[in-house]
């Protein structure tokens, strides 16, 4: 799927989504945006992407949390009606997942549970080399991979590529010679063999 225009791209382009999904380690953003700020490719791409990113991080605050006074004026709302003083828990500030090794050469980033749907939404890492065990799956997973390269079975993903498995399915195989990074949403159902 590489095009000529591809071929001229800079082969650090790729860690560009990683950059702007705050999915890159640590100890690599300093000197990506060191490169970031002499490689005019990865700043176009920066600036593409900007607005997707901007657009997933502010909605579901603005839509999913209400405000504190929101909140409190609910509080006595109910009170009013039920004729009880409501007490709102304190809040959590919310705080950015860690990282776990969850296998030797593979870490994990929780970004959420449904546990009404038995989903996962997370970020994984593999290692270069390092295989993922073989599984079935019990609901549909979705794959899409920032970095790197990954093989599910005999298909070989490369960065931006989806994957989507039925359920039911299985993969015997899945594997990255390069080490990668991906989006997974999947079921909590899933069975390792």
């Amino acid at each position: 799927m590489n095009s000529a225009s591809d071929k001229q791209r800079c082969d650090q382009a790729e860690l560009v989504s990683l950059y702007a999904l705050h999915a890159l380690p640590a100890s690599d953003v300093p000197v990506f945006e060191a490169h970031m700020r002499a490689c005019s490719d990865c700043r176009q791409e920066m600036e593409a992407l900007r607005p997707v990113i901007d657009s997933l991080v502010s909605w579901p605050i603005d839509v999913l949390r209400p405000s504190e006074s929101l909140w409190g004026r609910l509080a006595d709302r109910i009170g009013a009606d039920t004729g009880r003083e409501l007490v709102l828990p304190a809040t959590q500030p919310w705080s950015e997942p860690e990282w776990e090794e969850v296998a030797p050469g593979i870490t994990c980033k929780l970004l959420s549970t449904d546990t009404e749907r038995d989903r996962v939404s997370m970020l994984v890492r593999l290692g270069p080399g390092v295989d993922y065990p073989p599984h079935s799956h019990g609901g549909v997973e979705e794959l899409h991979l920032l970095h790197g390269e990954l093989w599910i079975n005999d298909r070989k993903l490369y960065p931006g590529d989806y994957n989507r498995a039925e359920p039911g399915t299985a993969d015997k195989r899945v594997w990255s010679e390069t080490g990668c990074t991906c989006v997974l949403v999947t079921s909590t159902r899933d069975v390792l063999r």
